[in-house]
């Protein structure tokens, strides 16, 4: 199989390929340039914690913010790719970690486009989370962890998940009947049990304030001066 020799991703993680006399083609449009169309440096924001810890909810309202400013990101849920992608798994150990190379893949491309992903996963297994970081690329990898406590999360239980669990009606339930590897050191961390909902979002769009860039005013761009981004968001006049 060959490979291209540019990738960013470590071959260990992909030893399982089984599909042979194949090429990697290359696109004839460069990272920069989608960078300057987009106005943004891509980037996978990994949420990650307990049931009920708010990811989903934060994920949505990060996109929905992203795209109030400009920006185009995509948020790949948990539960969403069940019904489609990942309906193949179940919540085993093996499925888990399944799960979790398959999603950070489709990260990958989805950067690779240009796009800012917003990952809402509760990716209990550390190792897991290290092969997702290896599969994206740590400059694009933002480990996020909404520290809610369990009791925190298990009193919100919005879809009765923890009491079905505690009733022996849920197998391999993560904080119940399964491990919640806690991260070590991830770029962000947001205690969402004190947090608002808004205030989570903020902290988010902070950390990818860096990467994201502001077109200049139509008046500005005249006589064959038109730039395709100009400066950083501004977040004291576009948090709202």
């Amino acid at each position: 199989m060959i490979r291209n020799p540019d990738a960013r991703f470590d071959e260990s993680c992909h030893d399982s390929t089984v599909s042979q006399n194949i090429a990697w083609h290359g696109s004839k449009v460069a990272a920069a340039d989608r960078t300057r169309l987009l106005r943004q440096e891509p980037a996978t924001v990994w949420l990650t914690g307990l049931s009920g810890a708010g990811k989903s909810t934060i994920a949505f309202e990060v996109e929905k913010r992203l795209f109030a400013l400009g920006h185009a990101s995509y948020v790949l849920d948990g539960d969403n790719v069940r019904h489609g992608l990942n309906r193949d798994l179940g919540f085993s150990h093996g499925d888990r970690t399944e799960n979790i190379r398959r999603i950070a893949e489709l990260a990958r491309l989805f950067n690779e486009a240009g796009l800012i992903v917003i990952a809402a996963f509760i990716s209990p297994y550390r190792q897991d989370r290290v092969m997702a970081r290896e599969i994206i690329g740590p400059e694009r990898f933002i480990e996020t962890h909404l520290c809610a406590e369990l009791e925190v999360c298990e009193q919100r239980d919005p879809k009765g998940l923890y009491k079905k669990a505690r009733q022996g009606a849920i197998a391999e339930f993560t904080g119940v009947t399964a491990p919640y590897e806690v991260p070590e050191d991830p770029e962000l961390k947001i205690d969402t049990g004190r947090s608002t909902v808004e205030d989570s979002v903020s902290a988010i769009i902070k950390a990818l304030a860096p990467r994201l860039f502001q077109a200049e005013p139509i008046a500005a761009r005249s006589c064959g001066t038109e730039r395709p981004y100009s400066r950083q968001i501004d977040l004291k006049t576009s948090a709202a």
